[in-house]
């Protein structure tokens, strides 16, 4: 069977896959948005499907619940590791927001909500380790270190927490970080992203690099085993995983920034020459490969949704902004519909809570709505919207009795490292101006839609484009068209969102979606 790449057109970063019998286990990071640790299977390394989640969410806090200006945009969940362990399944995640380390565990990897334990110390972008019948933690961003698991891998061993070595820090822009560790043929190899400055010469691009040593404490031997950017000047592919199949062929699955769809994996060949890892085509990431697989065609990552559901349960391609408020929305309420409810009140988009969300993709994504706004009442606004820093929204809203179609979107110039990597919301509030558009509205439902272009995808010249219909044929654009702009202050790519706040009041009414359609080419 043969695979394009990249293997997804979508965001989907910090690949960690395992291999259990013929079935593969992928886990990858989407931060703030909750449910977290979405956990993909596939049969054939082509065809992947969300089948479950570690934890519904990470705490039950203000930070989570987007109370008194808090947040964990840009944080969260980050860069999990996965590992079968003596017929357990073991995942841990580090969310820098929280200062914690969290370790779950389960014996059925397709269920959601795994036992959890807190670990009170950030162990950034750690990968399990077994070695010699015990399992460590290898974590850091240029000095790398090594903490050990007791027995039953509920804790840490005290006092076992050490430095193994220093990655080089001359000349480089980010040093060793995102450790993905093995064992093979008596062997400790650990991968490592790390990101070269430019040069007078030639401009640096993340890369990938792997350790190995035949003893725990090292030495460690050095060597890059990936340096290509494919057909992104500037934007290494890199940063990933080692696994391999049940006939024994060996794959590397790695990631690269690809503008503002986000963070795409690439899967590449893998051998093993004189010991070390060789991964792709001549040092380069193909096109396409063969792999000795029969199909097994699954649900997509991206999916219409009807919401003609019996039962409050979400399908497994969604993700809230943040843990949702379990009172404010329902399937059951108005049957055939995705009711939500405004029960608090938001400044804008970033403030909401229960604003549903799904990954775009690359090169065309469009994704419409009907809404019903009968139930809306003053102060309420809802629709679809463009889930970024530079977010872009297309929506009824209603003040003083009477409503109108709203496209709105913030606008300027994008802002500076310092304020996006801050995280800041007031300060980006302020960064950003608001550009409304807006027309007289009368009648119960509105056909919405989005459409989102990456002809030139990673080329910071993607665009969305919003529009509105009264019969859901023909549609009318209205406002401008929105550049979308990939932005530390969110750290992951553009999101498909509906929404549905009150901008004046604790007590809102309501908003009723129905046949929520995704469409490509």
């Amino acid at each position: 069977m043969r695979i394009q790449n990249p293997l997804f057109h979508a965001d989907m970063p910090d690949p960690d896959v395992i291999r259990v019998g013929t079935d593969f286990y992928m886990v990858s990071t989407t931060m703030f948005y909750m449910p977290a640790a979405p956990v993909l299977k596939s049969g054939d390394l082509q065809h992947w499907e969300i089948v479950s989640y570690i934890c519904t969410e990470v705490s039950d806090n203000a930070v989570y619940r987007l109370e008194n200006g808090r947040h964990a945009y840009g944080k969260g969940q980050w860069a999990t590791s996965l590992m079968f362990h003596e017929g357990r399944f073991y995942a841990c995640f580090v969310c820098h927001d929280m200062k914690k380390t969290y370790l779950f565990s389960t014996d059925d990897i397709e269920k959601s909500d795994w036992d959890r334990i807190e670990l009170d110390c950030v162990y950034h972008d750690m990968s399990f380790l077994r070695w010699e019948d015990r399992v460590y933690l290898v974590y850091g961003n240029g000095e790398i270190r090594i903490v050990e698991l007791n027995e039953d891998l509920t804790g840490i061993v005290e006092q076992s927490d050490r430095v193994l070595f220093h990655a080089p820090a001359e000349g480089m822009r980010l040093r060793c970080e995102g450790c993905r560790a093995y064992v093979k043929d008596g062997w400790i190899y650990l991968l490592f992203v790390e990101w070269p400055a430019d040069t007078e010469t030639q401009t640096g691009i993340r890369r990938e690099v792997c350790y190995r040593s035949r003893n725990l404490m090292g030495p460690y031997e050095r060597k890059v085993i990936l340096s290509d950017d494919g057909s992104l000047p500037g934007r290494g592919i890199a940063q990933g995983v080692l696994f391999d199949d049940a006939c024994g062929n060996w794959y590397a699955m790695m990631f690269q920034d690809s503008g503002a769809v986000g963070r795409v994996p690439f899967l590449m060949p893998a051998v093993w020459e004189e010991e070390w890892p060789v991964i792709g085509v001549n040092g380069k990431v193909p096109a396409q490969l063969e792999v000795p697989c029969v199909e097994t065609v699954t649900g997509k990552i991206i999916q219409s949704d009807q919401f003609s559901h019996s039962e409050n349960t979400l399908k497994k391609v969604w993700q809230w902004n943040h843990a949702p408020d379990p009172a404010a929305w329902s399937f059951t309420e108005r049957p055939g519909y995705l009711r939500l409810k405004n029960r608090s009140m938001a400044k804008n988009l970033f403030y909401a809570r229960n604003t549903l969300t799904q990954r775009t993709r690359a090169p065309y994504s469009r994704f419409s709505v009907r809404l019903e706004c009968d139930g809306m009442k003053d102060g309420d606004y809802a629709g679809l919207c463009v889930f970024l820093e530079k977010y872009g929204q297309i929506g009824v809203r209603q003040k003083k009795g009477k409503r109108s179609i709203v496209m709105q979107c913030r606008d300027g110039e994008n802002a500076p490292y310092e304020l996006t990597r801050r995280g800041d919301l007031g300060a980006l509030d302020e960064w950003y101006a608001v550009k409304e558009y807006e027309l007289p509205f009368s009648a119960g439902q509105v056909f919405l839609r989005i459409d989102f272009r990456y002809d030139s995808w990673g080329s910071e010249e993607e665009t969305a484009v919003f529009s509105y219909s009264l019969d859901g044929e023909q549609y009318c654009v209205l406002g401008r068209e929105l550049a979308l702009v990939y932005s530390l202050s969110v750290f992951v790519g553009a999101r498909i969102g509906i929404f549905s706040y009150n901008e004046e009041r604790e007590d809102g009414g309501t908003a009723d979606f129905k046949d929520f359609v995704a469409e490509f080419e």
